[in-house]
């Protein structure tokens, strides 16, 4: 029996990297002087890191496009109206990335349930999740304490 061929993403992540909509996420800054565009390029190279690391195999291209988009929501979330910011902006970056680049169901997985456990009901399901998951609060973490 042949065994099925492993799952090429649609785009490779230097294409969605290069993607105006994606860049257009330099605009926004998410901690201390850190645009969102950098902090998803540091939550992408730690998810990285912390796969082989741990020698967790989870599929590359659902971890590094997940933690590549995992905050593309395009706007301020520093502005005031964008209240209850950390509870909504997952699902929105999970169907822009959707609309835009038509991501799998396990990329879109990955995007909304990168918050928990702020939004509890967002619980991970798979290698990848939790990785982007635990990459996201040490990233976050370092840019609000050391990046101001």
């Amino acid at each position: 029996m042949k065994r099925p061929e492993p799952r090429v993403p649609d785009r490779t992540l230097a294409e969605l990297e290069a993607d105006a909509r994606v860049q257009q996420m330099k605009q926004y800054v998410q901690h201390g002087r850190v645009s969102t565009f950098a902090h998803c390029e540091s939550v992408a190279a730690l998810s990285r890191k912390i796969d082989k690391a741990l020698h967790l195999h989870a599929d590359a291209g659902t971890l590094l496009t997940g933690a590549l988009l995992h905050d593309f929501y395009l706007y301020d979330w520093h502005d005031g109206g964008h209240r209850l910011h950390g509870f909504r902006h997952a699902e929105l970056a999970a169907r822009n990335a959707a609309r835009c680049f038509g991501v799998s169901r396990p990329v879109q997985h990955v995007i909304r349930s990168h918050m928990w456990p702020l939004n509890i009901s967002r619980i991970p399901h798979s290698r990848e999740t939790w990785i982007v998951c635990v990459a996201d609060k040490c990233v976050s973490l370092y840019e609000t304490v050391f990046r101001r």
